[in-house]
């Protein structure tokens, strides 16, 4: 995942204190939003002290950025897993739309067809994972795994082994331009994260998946329509996964059949350590935020720090997994 920091040029390295680095990570999981938001505040203390390079004005734009592209992403899975859900296949919808988008662009110059056609296989993608979790009835699971591989094999498919690159500064814009000295995705994540912050608090559709994903036979006998809600969540993820493709695409300027493979792990990772239980049924669009902030953080501050890229994967993993055992935990304890 290029934004993100997975700078393959880095140094090796000798690998950090995992121990310490488990602790760490357990204790932030574990942390109410608060208390992630002044994590927020000693990760960037911690690496103001570290390396001179963190506290500039290219840098932090930079880490806005990267965590703008990363909620985007996340922002969708989040309902998805809120309602009980898992999408597995949100980084291969995102590479499809990329790829779908820069051919349009390529063939048509049409900005309006690009961005048209990004959203729509993205929310169709989304769309096909609802009709087979929700009126299949498979495994959230099995149904997106498998759709990940089916959206790979078509996007090397249409990708043929090539890439497609220099798109006009008028589509770029997007992914690299500002307003008033901040990255346009910036604004982008603030928009978002109001609308998804509403949505799931301020409106029905929002407390109903809260409810099915809390218990969904409960939910299912109080009269919420379980199978539309599924369908809905799945939906809405897909259509964020191909903005966020247009988005990539627009920052990086290029497209290959590989570009959104590394994007699912760090988004699961990142509404994991926002407070959504892997379970259903709790978590919140601002938590997200806080977690794919973390998230891109601690990835920029090994990247500053010439952390060998192969820890990043890592430590991202690791996270996950800190993330459920803290989740299993907490959700036995409140039982």
């Amino acid at each position: 995942m290029t934004d993100l920091g997975l700078d393959r040029r880095a140094e090796v390295t000798p690998a950090p204190p995992m121990r310490f680095m488990t602790r760490v990570a357990a204790g932030i999981l574990a942390a109410p939003v608060i208390l992630r938001l002044a994590t927020v505040l000693l990760l960037c203390a911690c690496l103001t002290v570290a390396t001179p390079n963190f506290l500039t004005e290219m840098n932090i734009l930079n880490v806005l950025r990267q965590t703008a592209l990363l909620f985007l992403v996340a922002s969708g899975l989040t309902l998805v897993l809120i309602g009980g859900g898992i999408d597995l296949s949100v980084g291969a919808n995102l590479g499809l739309s990329a790829c779908v988008s820069a051919l349009v662009l390529q063939a048509t110059g049409s900005l309006a067809l690009t961005l048209a056609a990004g959203i729509a296989i993205g929310t169709l993608v989304g769309f096909a994972n609802g009709l087979l979790v929700a009126v299949m009835r498979i495994p959230p699971f099995i149904a997106t795994y498998g759709m990940l591989w089916v959206l790979l094999g078509i996007t090397y498919r249409v990708m043929a082994g090539e890439s497609v690159h220099g798109f006009p500064a008028s589509f770029r814009f997007l992914g690299s331009g500002h307003l008033f000295g901040v990255p346009v995705p910036v604004y982008l994540m603030f928009l978002f994260l109001g609308v998804g912050g509403l949505f799931l608090s301020r409106t029905r559709w929002g407390q109903e998946v809260y409810a099915m994903g809390a218990n969904p036979e409960a939910a299912r006998l109080s009269g919420i329509p379980i199978r539309s809600r599924q369908i809905l969540t799945y939906t809405l993820s897909g259509a964020m996964a191909g903005l966020a493709a247009l988005v990539l695409l627009a920052r990086v300027n290029s497209a290959e059949g590989d570009i959104g493979e590394a994007m699912t792990l760090p988004a699961i990772t990142a509404v994991l350590i926002g407070g959504t239980s892997l379970f259903g049924g709790l978590g919140t669009v601002s938590g997200t935020f806080v977690g794919a902030l973390i998230l891109t953080l601690v990835i920029n501050g090994m990247n500053l720090l010439s952390v060998h890229s192969n820890w990043q994967p890592f430590v991202a993993g690791a996270i996950v997994i800190l993330a459920v055992l803290v989740d299993r935990l907490t959700s036995q304890r409140q039982s």
